[in-house]
């Protein structure tokens, strides 16, 4: 059995998630700011699909990317170089956030459906409002084809979803996001489950109370100064690789 929780009711201890299906702790009518801002303060998030409560997870082990092991093969390395040349191509941070989460959520080959609903969409902007989510964005003479965006809460990143409509356009933006969090002492990005995809960018398994660990010792510091990025042109990090 899980928590059903009502609005007002606090999420139970992760500890007491389902080994299956791995991670699945409570489920809920809402996915309000407030309850995804309080979720990922304990180490949990949303993951559902439309027509379904909303399910909150915490699954053990826990994927993720410590900043300074992100695989940079040397193909990526030379296409990460020569984006970083470009005059057409631009990164950024935080210009179209919403642009981003909707373009996530669009259809995939071999995929039905999103799990990005637009209760999810309402709930991420309103964190991006208060400066809690975030987006890395690639864009190409005006037009965005590339991106990820995620939570920062203290010196913690949790990674959501990415896309691309160009090749290595996302591999560009983690790389990115990558180096501001090098920059900024950021020790772990949260990639919540695990996949092929991610492994081949280094990302690995920790058991879930080192995951917790770590995430409560990166909540308890100063903030990153995402205002520091905004407004200007970032491609020069993509050098830093």
């Amino acid at each position: 059995m899980i928590a059903w929780l009502e609005p007002d009711d606090p999420f139970p201890d992760v500890s007491g998630a389902l080994a299956l299906p791995n991670g699945l702790l409570a489920a809920s009518r809402d996915c309000t700011t407030r309850r995804l801002l309080a979720a990922y303060q304990a180490g949990i998030f949303p993951w559902y699909e439309a027509g379904q409560p909303v399910l909150w997870w915490s699954p053990d082990p826990r994927m993720v990317l410590f900043p300074e092991r992100l695989r940079v093969s040397r193909s990526l390395r030379k296409t990460l170089r020569a984006a970083a040349a470009d005059p057409g191509l631009t990164v950024r941070v935080d210009t179209a956030f919403e642009t981003v989460m909707r373009n996530c959520a669009a259809p995939r080959r071999g995929q039905e459906g999103t799990w990005i609903t637009e209760p999810i969409v309402r709930a991420y902007c309103g964190l991006a409002e208060r400066g809690l989510a975030h987006s890395v964005e690639l864009w190409a003479d005006g037009d965005l084809v590339g991106g990820l965006y995620g939570v920062s809460l203290g010196r913690m990143f949790y990674g959501e979803s990415m896309f691309s409509r160009v090749s290595d356009a996302s591999k560009i933006a983690l790389a990115a996001l990558v180096a501001i969090l090098r920059r900024e002492g950021v020790p772990v990005i949260d990639c919540q489950q695990n996949t092929r995809h991610l492994a081949s960018l280094g990302a690995c398994e920790i058991p879930r109370q080192e995951f917790c660990e770590r995430m409560r010792d990166a909540l308890a510091q100063e903030a990153v100064p995402w205002s520091a990025y905004r407004n200007r042109r970032l491609n020069e990090l993509l050098e830093l690789h």
